[in-house]
């Protein structure tokens, strides 16, 4: 990490006093009220990856993310950990946020408070053995949360505000182009590291965005970077709301 984006975290680490809501479209959004500015000129955006750990493909993403010494967050599906324990603590080691994704990616909007818990927990628990003691916020899968979700879920809550569909496509150049043409300061983008072209993609974005004067942080950063202090139960879309 460079001195001024260090610099920047510790302004924004200091004055985050603020609130912030739902994703547009939510019910009950609310805006964020952040204390703290980005640098004038600054453009920050996360990478998130979403539905790994998985052997050939996750590891080439850590291997091309630290050449370039770029960030990501990765928000992991629970009965993958086990099977992929490197992969998950040198996402660690490597200065990734590691998330969670469920155990099963079972759709937590519209499950009962036991299930949620259990999807949610089970994951949490194993990442906690693995990693040790730490906030490991939640990614429900396909993006859906309800008031049960919110009431049971007790770490903060990520979905995205550019979705490039690589998951349908499998094309690098199209997920690479939607990307580009959606993008804008505090984006969070969602990907998939257990896509090969989803890598390719993930890569060429890093060089592309910096090329257009973007940095790449991790969703704890994007959002402490805008005064943000997360709390518990809320679900955030981009690193201003």
């Amino acid at each position: 990490m460079g001195k001024q984006r260090f610099l920047c975290l510790l302004a924004a680490l200091a004055m985050a006093a603020a609130l912030c809501g739902t994703c547009p479209g939510e019910d009950s959004a609310q805006p964020a009220a952040g204390g703290a500015q980005l640098p004038a000129g600054e453009k920050y955006v996360a990478l998130t990856f979403d539905d790994g750990p998985k052997a050939g493909t996750t590891d080439v993403l850590l291997d091309g993310l630290l050449e370039r010494r770029a960030s990501a967050t990765f928000f992991l599906i629970g009965r993958q950990i086990e099977a992929n324990q490197a992969l998950v603590e040198r996402m660690a080691a490597e200065g990734h946020q590691v998330g969670n994704h469920a155990w099963n990616h079972t759709r937590l909007e519209g499950a009962d408070a036991a299930l949620i818990a259990g999807e949610v927990g089970q994951t949490d628990r194993l990442l906690r053995e693995l990693l040790g003691p730490g906030e490991y916020w939640v990614r429900p899968p396909y993006g859906g949360v309800d008031e049960t979700v919110r009431g049971t879920v007790t770490v903060p809550m990520v979905k995205w505000s550019v979705d490039p569909r690589d998951w349908e496509s499998l094309n690098a150049d199209q997920v690479v182009q939607a990307v580009m043409e959606a993008v804008e300061p505090n984006s969070i983008i969602l990907l998939h590291d257990i896509y090969p072209s989803s890598v390719e993609a993930a890569l060429r974005l890093v060089d592309r965005l910096r090329q257009e004067g973007y940095e790449l942080v991790t969703v704890r950063e994007l959002l402490a970077l805008n005064g943000i202090k997360p709390e518990n139960g809320v679900l955030y879309c981009s690193g201003d709301h």
